[in-house]
């Protein structure tokens, strides 16, 4: 069986401060620290770009994975995709596109994944991953989010008359 779900999220922020944020490693492990994601190996900080990978390790359900993710197609700043190369997944497909919209960015991601193992992997899919990876991805969003505004507001404060 193949899970396949969006995440729809409004950033006031520019597609291209929310396309550069959402390849930024280090954005990437601020986002997920309450599974303690790190970047273990391939491009391990900075920004990743087509044809790059970096290895994540991180803790969820309470076993630690690592999983091995290439940037497979990049058109910026409107999208890219990211697949696993490696990893716990027998597939996991996530395209990111970021849309102009009247707030400032429309983010959609399109994410498509398998669990391995066959029975037992559909029966994880069901009983628990068809909702504990969209809740990660929408978590992950916040986050991104929450970042890009606040320093949208402190750039306009610093900008604005009144900040000097």
């Amino acid at each position: 069986m193949t899970i396949a779900f969006r995440v729809v999220t409004e950033i006031a922020a520019p597609p291209e401060r929310v396309f550069a944020l959402s390849l930024d490693v280090g954005a990437h492990e601020r986002s997920m620290a309450g599974s303690g994601e790190r970047a273990v190996a391939g491009t391990t900080s900075g920004t990743i770009g087509l044809g790059e990978t970096v290895t994540w390790r991180a803790r969820h359900f309470g076993v630690v994975w690592r999983m091995t993710s290439r940037i497979t197609e990049s058109e910026a700043p409107g999208r890219f995709v990211d697949e696993q190369v490696r990893g716990p997944f027998a597939r996991f497909r996530h395209e990111h596109r970021f849309e102009p919209s009247a707030r400032g960015t429309r983010m959609v991601d399109d994410i498509v994944f398998r669990a391995p193992l066959g029975p037992l992997g559909w029966a994880a899919e069901r009983i628990a991953l068809a909702r504990y990876v969209p809740q990660l991805i929408a978590g992950r969003n916040a986050a991104l989010r929450e970042e890009l505004e606040r320093d949208a507001d402190g750039q306009r404060a610093a900008s604005s008359p009144s900040a000097s």
